[in-house]
């Protein structure tokens, strides 16, 4: 099966139980890490428009919309119905929208957006650097590209530690709450796959950013990475 459709497929199936298992999985830190990338999106006064790529059942994109401006609105794109469906439930009465789309082949025009921001999806593109390069597309000059995403830490006993955590006992609470096997294989495997800051900031740099930087948190379990254009 295509990445694309694995990926569909995978979290139709654990969309309803998916917010849950991720405030479990990380102990509720996820929570302060979008927080840290909200300040970085929602930086200006002014009314912004973003687009959260990936945006899954759309927690990220609420988080910047209760932040940004007012007037400010925000887009989700996501290739999961099953988890926009539940994000539309979260997201009612709010200045936010959700649509079905691809992050490697975008619906919207060039510079259509101030802010482009993908929490914890950006391991899941199929084509890596097609997706940097539409996100960079559809941002204006002078706009930003915000990207958390998790990762794993370079100290080798932490790492141990964090390896038998992902790879072991997660994907037992994950299936343990979804009945769903396959994901939480799935899941660790792909963060240990993505690459680290050392590789990937040379990667945002070729698909055309600048001003590339990058922070970690909690000994780089999770990494931030902010870019211009």
């Amino acid at each position: 099966m295509p990445k694309k459709e694995k990926i569909r497929s995978l979290f139709d199936d654990i969309a309803v139980k998916y917010d849950r298992f991720n405030h479990i999985s990380s102990f509720g830190t996820d929570r302060s890490w979008r927080r840290k990338a909200v300040r970085e999106i929602a930086d200006t006064k002014e009314p912004i428009k973003v687009l959260d790529v990936a945006t899954g059942t759309g927690d990220f994109a609420i988080a910047v919309a209760k932040k940004a401006a007012p007037g400010s609105f925000v887009t989700g794109v996501d290739l999961s119905d099953g988890m926009l469906e539940v994000g539309r439930r979260k997201c009612q009465g709010m200045p936010i929208g959700l649509l079905n789309g691809d992050a490697e082949c975008l619906q919207f025009d060039d510079a259509s957006f101030d802010r482009v921001c993908v929490a914890f999806g950006v391991r899941n593109f199929e084509n890596l650097m097609q997706g940097l390069k539409e996100m960079r597309r559809v941002l204006k000059t002078g706009g930003k590209l915000v990207i958390l995403e998790l990762s794993y830490p370079k100290n080798r006993l932490i790492f141990r530690a964090y390896k038998f955590y992902s790879l072991k006992i997660l994907p037992r609470i994950g299936a343990g709450m979804t009945g769903n096997t396959g994901a939480f294989t799935y899941l660790p495997d792909s963060i240990l796959k993505f690459p680290l800051p050392e590789k990937f900031i040379p990667m945002l740099t070729e698909a055309g950013y600048s001003s590339v930087r990058a922070r970690q948190f909690m000994f780089g379990v999770c990494r931030m990475y902010i870019a211009m254009k």
